[in-house]
Order: C-alpha cells, then structure tokens, then sequence
C-alpha cells in the first residue's frame, strides 16, 4: 500500500472538498482484497439464508463484518493515507464506527436517490464533513454487477435544494467504475444510489465509516472482541474507543440494527 507525500494528501482533500469524494486507484492488494471476498462469501451465504441482513432493497444486502480474523485487519483501517485524508476532512482524532458490506446479488434494482444521515441542523446551512465513508469493492466493479452512481458537491447542499435541483435534472449522476484495490473517500451526505447488478455473482463493497471525534450514533458501531481487542495498537484502540468491548462475538446475529439508511 503506497505512502502519499502531504502535498498529494492535501491534493485529495482539496478535490474531496470540491466534490464529496475522492478515488485512490491501485490502493490496496488485490490479493489481499481477495481473501477478505473468500471469507465473506460463506457469511453472505448465512445472512442472507437466515433473513438477518438489512435490505437496502430488491436483493441488496447490508452486512456488519466481524471483528476478527481478516477482517480485523489494521493495515486496511489504520491504513496512513487514508486516515490522512480522513483527518484533514474531519478533524484530528476521528473516530472509527462502522465495518460493514454493501452487496447488490442478481435482481437488484436501482435504489432511490437519498442521502445516508440527516443535517445536523435542519436550519443551518450544511456543515463541514463529520460523517465518511471508506468504500473499497471485493471485486472489480463495472456498469454491469452495480456501481455506486453519485452526484458532485452535494454535501455541500441543504437537502431540499439538492433533492429540487435533482428532480429538476439540473444534477448528473457518474457512476463509479472501481478495480479491485481501488480505494473510495465519500461524504455520506451527497445525493447517491445503488445501481442494478444484472451479473449471476455478487459485488460485495467494503464500508469503513469514519467521523468527527464527537459524532456518534449508537445504531451503527463494531464490536471489538476481547482477544481483538487486546493486539490492537494504540492508533486502532484510540480509533475504536467508542466501540463496545464484548467477551466474544455472538455467532447467531439478531438482525441488522442499522435499518434506516436513506434520508
């Protein structure tokens, strides 16, 4: 995984203001991304047979991941450049409160366009960023198995303007093309979809939420295992300090917490 200088680091946070997000291509190792795809693949199996996901809609699945094993892995969330652009966007100090997939299967449809979190303040034009996320594909994407389609610099808009200028036709929406090891910064708050994914196999996508150091809501978290927790570094432990500790993961998950998503 490249080290980024601060001079493109602050490159990226400058075209993250501008647009909402920002794309490192070639990020993360491919192989890598491809043990976390193999170990998914039996647990979107069970999810999905045991009606424990959050459906996002037609055959769109939400799944946390487990802290542990691969997926409890700090080269990917403590990874330097993106916490980089994290903290320049948010602050000093974020927080890390969200390890989860996103996973359109065969019949999905487009999702209506929305946001992921309401304002801060329903009369107070919107605020910097205090909610990201960090989304990377367990395969590549392509307009065919459902890339994430979003608009340009509508965090920057009050939601009522944005959803008027959209059912206006005045916003575009680009759909995201991504190879595996591509790597997505986002403000959860522009207008965006999910999109049709007419392949036979499923485009599972990684979602790391990051925010404000003083920004927490409880429906969305990660629970850190005690044998976890005890080889994390100071970095992840500070990240993860909201987080609740459990003696053990409970394999029999009750269903998803995080239901509503759309705003």
């Amino acid at each position: 995984m490249p080290d980024l200088s601060s001079e493109k680091l602050d490159e990226y946070a400058a075209t993250f203001e501008r647009d909402g997000m920002v794309v490192l291509k070639h990020h993360f190792p491919p192989a890598l991304l491809t043990v976390w795809r193999e170990a998914f693949e039996p647990l979107l199996r069970e999810r999905v047979a045991s009606q424990t996901t959050a459906v996002r809609g037609d055959n769109r699945h939400y799944i946390t991941l487990p802290f542990s094993g691969v997926f409890a892995d700090e080269s990917i969330f403590c990874d330097p450049a993106i916490l980089g652009i994290v903290e320049r966007v948010v602050g000093d100090d974020p927080v890390m409160c969200q390890l989860a997939t996103d996973t359109p299967l065969s019949g999905s449809t487009y999702q209506d366009i929305h946001r992921d979190t309401p304002p801060l303040f329903d009369d107070q034009p919107e605020m910097p960023s205090f909610q990201l996320a960090v989304n990377f594909p367990l395969c590549d994407v392509s307009l065919e198995n459902g890339p994430f389609e979003t608009t340009l610099g509508t965090h920057r808009m009050r939601p009522d303007e944005a959803m008027k200028a959209w059912r206006e036709n005045r916003l575009g929406l680009q759909a995201i093309q991504m190879e595996l090891g591509d790597v997505m910064v986002r403000d959860v708050r522009a207008l965006h979809r999910g999109t049709p994914n007419r392949t036979d196999q499923p485009r599972p996508m990684v979602v790391i939420g990051y925010s404000r150091s003083w920004y927490f809501r409880p429906e969305v978290h990660i629970d850190v295992p005690a044998d976890a927790d005890e080889r994390l570094s100071l970095r992840a432990k500070r990240l993860l300090r909201y987080m609740p500790r459990v003696d053990r993961l409970d394999v029999a998950r009750a269903p998803e917490a995080y239901q509503k998503f759309a705003y």
